[in-house]
């Protein structure tokens, strides 16, 4: 039997290393077909899973309970899995350069506890290269073992989009790559386990991890584009959302919306891209233009308020400023690279203390990153403006009346930046509100 044939016959277990907002998903996909080992270096979010409590709610609690994932902290327990799947992230450093830290210490700790016959498919976003180029040497120094002969690679990139309960790994095309055909086809199979979409089988390990990094790009040069049109829009009067609603009823204008773009995928694996671009002489035009359009929309949203401030005749500094939503995407606890910070960190810079409320976001993980002190919505009150900066759900619930009671009653204007657009327009353009939104 080949390691497939093992797998399903309950012989062979395989292993997710990286539990996260991609890792645990697919360890609970995977689970109600074969046995799986679900690792992560993290021994608090381990219990966690180990007491049925997901705390990226992203499969929720009841699932987490019934799973059969075996969740540990203990690296050695990858030995008793010959089918590996690595799921950690790969963010950039504060230079924009792509930091392979956890894929390289994953490859570590993966190296360490590999057995003959084994395959390691990689799902962090890379540039091309980074699988055969970094991944493998850690492997062969870690192991003893030599790729190709005693184990082999594939590379098969997440399209899991965090909070999304309908583009999930079941219903989203599943492209997979092997280093050759034999091991092509036992990744394909494996995944096909679990993708009812299917797979697409790429042509090589570098064409799988190409077509993840351009995917991304794709999606950050468009939201570039419309954050750049709202820039313009605004200074001409005119409202991007009604030009985008009357744009789009050509049928091939492409429905994108300016906003922030944080998160781990979209405002990071372009960087990756043009990194490896910069390597081989090519210093990237468009994709880096669009970065920087999107990288400053989070200081851009902060001065329109600030100016806002000053048209409704409001004192900047000091003023009381409550921004609504923190993390990177809307009802998704996840915080990290969110843009909302930026927001955050340059209305400071005019001297506004802003507080910020979400009870979505993992609090915890605000105050460790950013510092970031949450308070309820119920203690939003006599603000002179409110940002809202997410489309969590919660706020969708709002109406005119309870925005109104989050201000100071005696302010003759209430300034509103509805970053997202979530509210009707023609609600608030009456003598009392200032409203604004990208």
């Amino acid at each position: 039997m080949n390691l497939y044939e093992q797998i399903v016959a309950g012989e062979e277990k395989i292993s997710l290393v990286g539990l996260g907002y991609v890792g645990m998903p697919i360890a609970v996909a995977f689970a109600k077909k074969i046995k799986v080992v679900g690792f992560d270096l993290n021994q608090q979010k381990i219990e966690l899973y180990q007491n049925g409590i997901d705390p990226t709610r992203e499969v929720g609690d009841d699932v987490i309970k019934q799973t059969a994932v075996e969740f540990t902290a203990d690296e050695t327990k990858l030995r008793e899995a010959k089918f590996h799947i690595v799921a950690v992230p790969t963010p950039v450093n504060d230079d924009h350069t792509p930091d392979l830290t956890p894929v390289e210490g994953a490859s570590r700790i993966l190296g360490r506890n590999l057995s003959k016959g084994s395959i390691i498919v990689f799902e962090s976003t890379v540039y091309p290269g980074v699988t055969e180029d970094i991944c493998v040497p850690i492997l062969e120094k870690e192991s003893g073992l030599k790729c190709g002969v005693d184990f082999k690679i594939g590379y098969s990139p997440e399209r899991i989009n965090p909070g999304d309960k309908v583009h999930r790994l079941e219903t989203i095309t599943k492209i997979v790559s092997g280093m050759d055909e034999e091991t092509l086809d036992i990744i394909a199979k494996v995944y096909e386990l679990v993708v009812e979409a299917g797979v697409y089988r790429a042509e090589s390990i570098k064409v799988a991890e190409a077509a993840k990094v351009i995917e991304n790009s794709q999606r950050d040069i468009n939201i570039a584009f419309m954050n750049e049109l709202s820039i313009i829009f605004n200074k001409m009067g005119i409202d991007t959302k009604a030009v985008l609603e009357a744009a789009g009823t050509k049928w091939n204008f492409l429905k994108f919306f300016p906003g922030l773009v944080g998160g781990h995928c979209i405002g990071v694996d372009p960087y990756y891209l043009t990194y490896k671009a910069e390597q081989l002489g090519y210093h990237s035009q468009i994709i880096l233009s669009g970065r920087r359009i999107n990288d400053d929309m989070g200081k851009y949203v902060a001065e329109s308020v600030v100016k806002h401030l000053i048209q409704a005749d409001l004192p900047v500094k000091n003023a009381k400023v409550a921004i609504l939503g923190f993390t990177f995407k809307e009802d998704c606890p996840d915080t990290r690279n969110t843009k909302v910070i930026d927001i955050y960190n340059e209305l400071k810079e005019y001297g506004i203390n802003p507080v910020v409320t979400d009870e979505t976001a993992d609090a915890e993980e605000a105050l460790k990153l950013y510092g970031v002190q949450f308070v309820s919505m119920k203690e939003i009150k006599d603000m002179d403006a409110v940002i809202i900066a997410v489309a969590h759900k919660e706020f969708l619930k709002l109406n005119k009346e309870d925005i109104k009671a989050f201000y100071n009653a005696s302010n003759a204007k209430k300034v509103l930046a509805d970053i997202k657009g979530l509210f009707n327009r023609n609600e608030f353009t009456d003598e009392e509100f200032v409203y604004w939104r990208l």
